[in-house]
């Protein structure tokens, strides 16, 4: 285990808890929200003809996230759209710890301020219980992915866990990590 401290939890630490615990009235330091885990997920329906793209996707989810990649398949079969029960559709990567405050970090700063005409990432994503999902369109914002190697844009779902109990709660503790939300 390495001793240096990451940026985000340090923040989290310093400056997100004593404002939450102050807007929101927490009176024990537990009951503050916090991030349980993120959940990266790339669904990849053109596997069904290709079983390549699986391999390419696990692979570009692992340099984005740190972290080999697990493949999901199809739990029912679907005539319709040419899948078989067990077949590979997807992959995901779960994060905790280090590499989630790594990844937020690296998201936060670097990625989202790429994307063309950037304003800001919807506040809608709130699913009711304090979790927030994210969807990105390309792998190409993330600087891992090198350019000349990618052969098709694939998009991806980001889902943030909280233990936020509301929205409003999740709401301002992603802001004041740095989730930079549209202002309109």
């Amino acid at each position: 285990m390495s001793t240096k401290t990451n940026r985000l939890r340090e923040r989290y630490q310093k400056e997100v808890v004593p404002a939450l615990s102050k807007e929101f009235g927490y009176t024990n330091v537990m009951a503050v929200p916090k991030l349980e885990k993120i959940v990266v997920n790339m669904g990849l329906g053109e596997a069904t003809q290709n079983a390549k793209v699986i391999d390419v996707g696990a692979d570009e989810l692992g340099k984005i996230t740190g972290q080999k990649a697990s493949v999901r398949r199809a739990k029912k079969s679907i005539a319709q759209f040419k899948v078989r029960a067990g077949q590979p559709i997807g992959v995901t990567v779960t994060l905790r710890g280090d590499r989630m405050f790594d990844f937020l970090d690296r998201l936060f700063s670097i990625s989202l301020p790429r994307v063309r005409d950037f304003r800001g990432v919807s506040a809608r994503g709130f699913d009711g219980r304090g979790n927030y999902t994210l969807g990105l369109r390309d792998q190409l914002i993330f600087t891992e992915i090198d350019y000349l190697k990618v052969d098709k844009a694939r998009g991806m779902n980001v889902c943030v866990v909280t233990t936020a109990k509301t929205d409003e709660e999740a709401r301002k503790l992603l802001q004041l990590m740095g989730m930079p939300f549209r202002t309109n």
